[in-house]
């Protein structure tokens, strides 16, 4: 029986002499690559032990297809397919369709592509819509896509602060769309990682081990929650136009350079890994947490009255929030690091 796809099989290793060892090549996987004698085989070392064996004739990984019948769907869950789709490393969705479900799945299809990157519509039938993604899953670096992630969290935390100065509160009317953004990013690089653990063409494009790969997708992860309480501090503001920073507290306020500070040094620390520089950020965002949860407890405590409390406490709380996701992103550098000094011993 000949061995197949998700299969495996012990072959034992020959010497021809010398310092040369040989092993066989499974007869199907030879056929599958269409391979001949002589072809030329690239052979990598990986940094679990395992050797990888890639043809070098190989003209990319097989498109990947997925179909839905929106009608079969539960009501309302096309989109949720679809990003499961999208996140899974789909390359072409076909969705059946229709007329009594065509309304409700196109606007969910329109929520989807505003959500996600690289998909379009390539094809639009009466009974069937075909998207399509256009952007390759290497082309674009995990790095840039957080660095990206970063500037919108910490300019919409800086535009905050710019209207408790006295700006126009027009800085924040796109808070919304920035926050789509970091979501968007967020899903574009799971879809990187996911799709780098089955493709090695991908994962050597992105110049990621899968290690990394992972990493980089939970460093996604924290920045993303940080735009989540930078969403809620501005929608925060929006709410309350008649708080002036005194009113607003100014234990949290004043705290946020200290937290934009910290969270510029990991970011930067993501290529030089610096122990000392993350450690010394780490404890500088610790810091602050123990400050603000000082000022908490002293407003329930002592300023019951106080008419802002309830707007104090929330914006004390995001930006509580804000440093213990950056210490969870401070945390994952240092495994990062840590692992790449790891090494074996046989």
């Amino acid at each position: 029986m000949g061995l197949g796809l998700g299969e495996h099989e012990v072959r034992k290793l020959q010497s021809t002499g010398g310092s040369t060892f040989t092993v066989s090549l499974p007869k199907p996987w030879v056929l599958e690559q269409q391979l001949k004698a002589r072809d030329s085989l690239r052979v990598d070392w990986r940094p679990s032990g395992a050797l990888r064996i890639t043809p070098l004739n190989t003209h990319g990984d097989p498109v990947k297809h997925v179909f839905f019948d929106a009608l079969s769907l539960p009501e309302k869950s096309l989109h949720d397919h679809l990003m499961g789709a999208y996140i899974s490393g789909a390359d072409n969705i076909n969705i059946a369709i229709t007329p009594k479900v065509r309304k409700a799945a196109v606007v969910q299809i329109r929520k989807f592509l505003k959500s996600t990157r690289g998909f379009e519509i390539i094809e639009e039938g009466e009974g069937n819509i075909n998207l399509k993604c256009l952007l390759s899953a290497g082309d674009m670096p995990l790095h840039a896509s957080l660095n990206r992630m970063y500037l919108q969290v910490t300019s919409l935390i800086r535009d905050i602060g710019s209207v408790f100065d006295g700006e126009d509160r027009e800085f924040l009317s796109d808070a919304e769309e920035r926050e789509n953004e970091v979501d968007a990013l967020l899903y574009l690089i799971e879809r990187q990682v996911r799709i780098s653990l089955d493709s090695h063409l991908v994962a050597s494009k992105l110049n990621l081990s899968r290690t990394q790969a992972l990493e980089f997708a939970n460093l996604a992860r924290s920045l993303e929650r940080m735009m989540d309480h930078a969403y809620t501090m501005s929608q925060l503001v929006l709410a309350n136009p008649q708080i002036t920073r005194t009113q607003a507290g100014a234990t949290a306020l004043e705290k946020i350079p200290e937290w934009n500070v910290s969270l510029k040094e990991l970011m930067i620390n993501i290529r030089t890994n610096d122990s000392h520089r993350i450690e010394e950020a780490r404890k500088t965002l610790k810091d602050i947490q123990q400050v603000l949860v000082l000022h908490e407890q002293d407003l329930l405590a002592n300023h019951r009255q106080n008419e802002w409390m309830a707007f104090d406490l929330s914006l004390s709380e995001s930006v509580r929030r804000l440093c213990a996701y950056s210490r969870d992103f401070g945390e994952i550098l240092l495994n990062m690091k840590v692992f790449s000094e790891i090494h074996r011993i046989n």
